[in-house]
């Protein structure tokens, strides 16, 4: 214990990683309106280095697809084959045909591609062209020779307004794209009839997205022929996730108004699409039901969906008979304790999919590695995902500080910045928010106490010192550590540190005051035996997450403090750590507008020149249903970066995803250095430990 002094398969792996190198270099820069006519930055001042960050859960998904046969049944032992390979994630997939023929989007390049599986091809997965230079690609669905998916690369002239629209491809040749959905207008999930000439997605038209609204998303039902995209017709407004029985069934899901999730049909006559009855409700209260898969071969009888049910902790597949209203259970006679996603059927029904954790005795990743190599759409950055929260990098750039979890893997840890090695400096406290002394490579300053906590709550800031040789053997298990508390007890909640360049201050956000602002205090006895402590900022609002420039001159924060009141919406201020200079960072739009007041901007950092802003925001909406996915606290939450002036906005992460807590470093990471290939992967066993949303009343 610290001494506390105070209170799988290599040639297609390197496939992969073939195309991983090709599409690192894809520019796909985020201009909205405000900015459509800054001009470019020279190579000189465009943004380089490294960039670590987290995404809520994603580490631990170890998606794969399986299908069970003849799920009619009813369901006589089923048994499970699994269709893609256990390399990254694979997910949201579609059949081609009774051979299984599988089309899915799969992580395994970097970002969210999709994929083809061929069942009697001697390479059975190969990446599906599309011509497209984007971050984020989803939902395909493949008939006719045509692939149509959602794309997220055409950036909207507005922020607050998602880019996911609808496009196709010739799958030959890549060539010959088509967005179906119109220009400024935002589509989810596509889903085709049975004839393929028409179309359906959750739409939300041209209207702006209610910015924080993603628990029940308010799309439209939204229906266009295949030949003609233009003519849309609103079938039905609040639904998501489309599906087909024939040609003229709709069903869908909504969230009824007495609050259960619930599947919903609505009946289009054949011979004039314009005229439709009301929706009806198909699915009972009681239990909530979503992402809805009709049966082809019994039109409207037929159904498999996904399920919570009260007093359940896990996402089911059960199939649900229209007609007799009867539930029967498919995957919680499988694996009872896992969740499942998204189920669809083969085209003539004689097979049930869906996605789900692959378990931990399956071939495949088994390991989740420390740091994950991610597509960037800057040339000069490279972007690695952290299996964990709140990194920090040592001043060589050689180590990252990191917080594993708040739970079972409470405490601090460092990895190299290759993934190579981890340590452990302390485990069982929980600690957030790390800062690594500039001028100390020996000291981390980090929070101690509960996270998301009231300002009266106990929360500590702790300087924590090490022998740094202990990082250059090759035992890595827990280094001899000597923990400091620098702030005094019965002063609240004190956490986000951040140290002087100089290493000589950490300021920091404290509650003692009964509001939380920033403070100053020295980073070596802090506001103990005679160290000094100033108030930096006062005022009834919340000013947090601050972090201190490289230069020393600014000191950068998210605050609520143009709308005290509101206390979700937080925009980005500096102010020179003398208390003067204080300025607002306009993003969203100019001063005055509605567009800045609605920023949900956080865990700001510099770059090394000081020019650059990085920071987690809203500014791009949702990219994806967030009711078909685990939870995602945030599932708005991208990384952007911004000049100081608010000027030359660009987004480095486009996904469904909470994206968050980042550090910069000016050192680029090598290509070369997270070869899965070459190298040992250091990390956790992958459990599948994930929850489902959280924000659905089972």
């Amino acid at each position: 214990m610290p001494n506390v002094k105070t209170p799988h398969l290599p040639a297609i792996r390197r496939h992969f990683q073939l195309q991983l190198r090709f599409l690192y270099n894809n520019i796909c820069h985020f201009r909205p309106a405000k900015h459509i006519n800054d001009s470019i930055m020279d190579s000189q001042s465009s943004p380089h280095g490294s960039i670590i960050f987290s995404t809520v859960g994603r580490t631990n998904y170890g998606f794969d697809i399986f299908s069970i046969k003849s799920p009619f049944s009813f369901l006589n032992s089923p048994v499970e084959h699994r269709l893609t390979d256990g390399t990254s994630i694979n997910y949201n997939g579609q059949f081609v045909d009774e051979d299984q023929t599988l089309v899915f989007v799969s992580e395994r390049s970097g970002a969210p591609r999709i994929y083809l599986r061929r069942p009697s091809s001697q390479v059975q997965i190969e990446q599906l062209p599309t011509s497209i230079d984007s971050l984020f690609l989803d939902h395909p669905l493949l008939r006719n020779k045509r692939l149509y998916y959602i794309s997220a690369h055409q950036q909207p002239k507005q922020v607050f307004t998602s880019s996911s629209a609808l496009y196709s491809t010739n799958i030959e040749d890549g060539s010959k794209i088509i967005r179906l959905t119109p220009y400024d207008s935002v589509d989810y999930s596509p889903a085709i009839s049975q004839s393929g000439h028409l179309i359906a997605v959750a739409s939300y038209g041209d209207r702006r997205w209610p910015t924080g609204e993603f628990h029940d998303l308010t799309t439209d039902i939204v229906v266009f022929p295949e030949s003609n995209p233009e003519k849309r017709i609103v079938v039905c407004q609040h639904g998501g996730w489309p599906t087909w029985s024939g040609d003229s069934t709709v069903f869908f899901h909504r969230q009824a108004d007495d609050g259960w999730w619930s599947i919903f049909r609505v009946d289009l006559p054949e011979d004039s699409p314009n005229l439709r009855d009301d929706p009806i409700r198909v699915t009972p209260p009681g239990v909530h039901c979503f992402t809805p898969a009709a049966a082809s071969y019994n039109s409207k009888s037929m159904i498999a969906i996904a399920t919570r049910r009260p007093g359940k902790r896990y996402r089911h597949i059960e199939i649900f008979d229209v007609e007799s209203h009867k539930f029967y259970s498919v995957t919680e006679l499988l694996n009872p304790t896992t969740h499942h996603y998204n189920p669809f059927f083969s085209p003539k029904s004689l097979f049930l999919s869906y996605h789900r954790f692959r378990g931990e005795s399956s071939s495949g990743d088994t390991t989740i590695p420390s740091l994950d190599l991610v597509i960037s759409p800057e040339k000069g950055l490279s972007m690695l995902r952290l299996n964990g929260s709140f990194p920090s990098f040592s001043p060589s750039g050689d180590f990252v500080a990191f917080n594993h979890d708040f739970n079972a893997n409470s405490g601090l840890k460092i990895i190299k910045s290759d993934g190579s090695k981890k340590w452990t400096l302390f485990k069982g406290r929980t600690a957030f928010c790390n800062s690594w002394s500039p001028a100390e490579p020996n000291v981390i300053f980090t929070s101690v106490g509960p996270v998301f906590n009231s300002v009266k709550a106990t929360v500590q800031i702790a300087r924590v010192s090490f022998n740094s040789l202990n990082l250059t053997n090759d035992d890595c298990g827990e280094i001899p550590v000597e923990i400091e508390i620098l702030t005094k007890e019965m002063t609240g909640n004190n956490a986000f540190p951040s140290c002087s360049p100089d290493g000589k201050h950490i300021v920091f956000r404290s509650g003692r005051s009964g509001h939380k602002n920033l403070y100053i205090m020295g980073a070596v006895k802090g506001e103990l035996e005679g160290g000094g402590i100033r108030q930096l900022t006062e005022g009834p609002w919340i000013d947090t997450m601050p972090s201190w420039s490289p230069d020393g001159k600014l000191i950068a924060f998210s605050s609520n403090r143009h709308n005290p009141d509101n206390v979700t919406c937080f925009s980005i201020y500096v102010i020179h750590p003398n208390g003067t200079g204080l300025r607002r960072i306009h993003v969203a739009g100019p001063e005055g507008s509605d567009e800045v007041d609605k920023e949900r901007l956080n865990h700001v950092c510099f770059s090394k020149d000081c020019e650059w802003l990085l920071f987690t925001g809203n500014l791009g909406g949702v990219t994806a249903e967030p009711v078909s996915l685990p939870n995602q606290y945030q599932p708005y939450g991208d990384l952007y970066l911004v000049k100081l002036d608010g000027s030359g906005l660009r987004r480095l992460t486009c996904n469904a995803y909470e994206n968050g807590t980042p550090a910069w470093h000016p050192s680029a990471m090598p290509m070369t250095a997270l070869d899965k290939e070459q190298n040992v992967i250091v990390g956790d066993k992958l459990r599948g430990e994930f929850d489902d949303v959280l924000w659905m009343n089972c």
